[in-house]
């Protein structure tokens, strides 16, 4: 059973969250927050598995929030939803230590399949929005990075890591991965958990940035 905490200023939009959750026996609502102070507080007094973290809110936004809940050191993961209009606020809660990002237009499978991810430590990014998430990097970040020669870490891996690293920048699934380089999910799965750890990211999104600064993604990359 995951818990779940919803953030949302607009009350039919968590009516709708909370009816789409408790659809399924898998999830659990255990609380609803309408700002960011609110979050923060229900967050530490309810630790939910995940908070469902709108950004744009009255008082604290959803980016303080994320960063205050995070901070706390509990075991609360924060699920954002964000729209392509507030690209700029993406960056801003992958650096506040989102664990993922998913479009409010999202179908209501990838939702809970996003949702089941985070709670189990993954990360998830929708991958139209990673590409948008390249492009803010493109504006905040200085053109190649570190230097993909100049990182020991790149060393280390194989080439078919190396593979698999560049997908992963490009947002794609496990199961995309999978399809794409003819292997199982569950051979995905393992050079995934490989690639994190040889470069020391605790998550997905923390692999794309990683991708990134070394110049093995780049905007338009699909």
């Amino acid at each position: 059973m995951t818990t779940v905490l919803i953030v949302d200023d607009q009350p039919l939009q968590r009516y709708g969250f909370r009816m789409l959750l408790e659809s399924v026996s898998e999830t659990e609502v255990v609380g609803e927050a309408a700002h960011g102070s609110e979050a923060v507080r229900k967050a530490a007094e309810l630790r939910p598995d995940v908070v469902l973290m709108d950004v744009r809110m009255p008082g604290m936004d959803g980016i303080e929030a994320t960063r205050r809940i995070v901070a706390a050191g509990d075991r609360s993961r924060v699920l954002v939803l964000t729209t392509f209009d507030i690209d700029e606020y993406v960056y801003a809660a992958l650096r506040a230590g989102a664990s993922g990002f998913l479009l409010k237009d999202a179908r209501p499978e990838e939702l809970l399949a996003g949702i089941r991810a985070v709670a189990l430590g993954d990360a998830v990014i929708a991958p139209a929005l990673t590409r948008r998430l390249l492009h803010e990097f493109a504006r905040l970040v200085p053109p190649g990075g570190n230097g993909s020669a100049e990182d020991p870490r790149l060393s280390v891996l194989t080439d078919r890591e190396r593979e698999i690293l560049v997908a992963i920048g490009k947002g794609w699934s496990n199961g995309e991965i999978a399809s794409h380089f003819v292997l199982s999910e569950s051979t995905v799965k393992t050079h995934v958990g490989r690639v994190l750890s040889k470069i020391g990211a605790r998550d997905r999104i923390q692999a794309v940035i990683f991708a990134y600064d070394h110049g093995l993604a780049r905007p338009h990359t699909g």
